[in-house]
């Protein structure tokens, strides 16, 4: 005889019952997958019936189809602790992540159907999230958070553009769409980043007993900071290779470099649940130094960008996954040994993807050994991980 409680314990039913278990796996079974097809095309060993050219495919499979899953995730889960309102679960969370899928399939299939269709499919699942959210914010009187409603409308902004750009014939993998979407999604990172990055520290060096503890969060100084980026962002967006965009972004990646010096992460060397969060973020002032320099003539601003797209986003994404993972699920905040293996596989990867760009003479090998690194990382984390997401909390079990 099955009762309520057992029935509420079943693995579908646990599955669905919080946005990060079903996105949070979804994204990095989808990260792999992307990457396994998008290496078999590059070595020619199969085309895919998709309607944009494969850079672009790739790019936006990465930051619309790949990261749209991670965000939803986490505001799924967050938001609920912001608002103190009740999370979605059940059958609307089943229908929304049955709708991102559905994206994903129109938009890898989309010379099979009508261009409208494909970007009406794809746009659904971030609009449904969009209103979601909002509705949240408003009902919970959260405005702290309104800030994220507008990142995330930018976001879905620019995947619009993206599509538009495409569907007009014109190389998206360098259009306007693609920097709104990761002008967004770093500015996310910067923003959210800025807030758990150093709290998260906190809690960390308080149980180790320092005596040295972060600055204060979004005190004057991370004002400036994320006021520089969002300038900067901008200017890159409509006049990319001016040198005025150059120079503002070098000044952004100063100024935030300087805003992670202050979150004592050289003492957090021992957990590298921490210590991952520390180097996702130093991947936002990284890539704004490489573009910028880029953009005055030094170095490849192009392969520059994968320090953002591959590293600020990849990588924290990332983290935040793992730690939220073991965090919601109960378990303690401790990485085990393939968690760090995860950790060196996502580095690895970034590095041979930047490498691969100021190289390209043997951008061949650099690319598999990039995209190996890069499987291993998020398929680690799905075999180490996906048991998590359909078994109760191990605090409740």
């Amino acid at each position: 005889m099955t009762d309520t409680t057992s029935q509420s314990r079943s693995p579908l039913a646990m599955f669905f019952s919080l946005g990060f278990r079903p996105f949070f796996l979804g994204a990095a079974l989808w990260a792999v997958a992307v990457m396994a097809l998008w290496l078999a095309q590059m070595f020619d060993v199969l085309a895919l019936p998709i309607g944009f050219d494969p850079v672009s495919w790739h790019a936006h499979a990465f930051l619309f189809g790949y990261l749209s899953a991670v965000i939803a995730g986490f505001l799924l889960t967050a938001v609920p602790n912001w608002t103190g309102r009740a999370a979605l679960s059940g059958a609307p969370l089943i229908a929304l992540f049955l709708l991102w899928i559905l994206g994903r399939l129109a938009v890898l299939t989309a010379m099979r159907w009508p261009a409208a269709l494909v970007i009406a499919l794809d746009l659904a699942f971030l609009a449904a999230v969009l209103i979601w959210l909002l509705r949240e914010i408003i009902a919970g009187q959260n405005w702290r958070n309104l800030i994220v409603v507008a990142m995330l409308l930018a976001f879905l902004v620019g995947n619009a553009v993206f599509h538009f750009e495409a569907a007009g014939g014109e190389y998206a993998a360098q259009g306007v769409g693609l920097r709104i979407g990761i002008s967004a999604a770093v500015m996310m990172v910067a923003v959210i980043g800025g807030r758990i990055v150093p709290a998260f520290t906190r809690n960390w060096l308080v149980k180790q007993g320092s005596a040295v503890l972060p600055a204060p969060v979004m005190a004057g100084f991370d004002k400036i900071a994320l006021l520089a980026l969002l300038v900067a962002m901008i200017s890159w967006l409509v006049a990319p290779y001016m040198a005025l965009t150059g120079g503002l972004l070098l000044l952004a990646g100063c100024l935030h470099l300087l805003r992670l010096g202050r979150w004592a992460g050289r003492l957090t060397l021992a957990e590298p649940l921490v210590v991952i969060l520390h180097l996702g973020y130093a991947f936002v002032p990284l890539g704004a130094v490489a573009i910028g320099l880029g953009i005055l003539g030094f170095g490849n601003g192009a392969a520059a960008q994968h320090l953002w797209m591959a590293g600020a986003l990849g990588v924290m994404t990332l983290a935040v996954m793992t730690r939220a993972s073991l965090g919601h699920s109960g378990r303690a905040l401790i990485s085990d040994p393939v968690t760090v293996g995860i950790y060196a596989a996502i580095v690895i990867s970034v590095f041979f993807r930047w490498l691969a760009g100021n190289w390209p003479e043997q951008q061949g090998i650099l690319h598999a050994v990039s995209g190996a690194s890069w499987v291993i990382a998020f398929g680690g984390f799905a075999l180490s991980y996906g048991a998590m997401m359909i078994r109760p909390r191990a605090d409740q079990s």
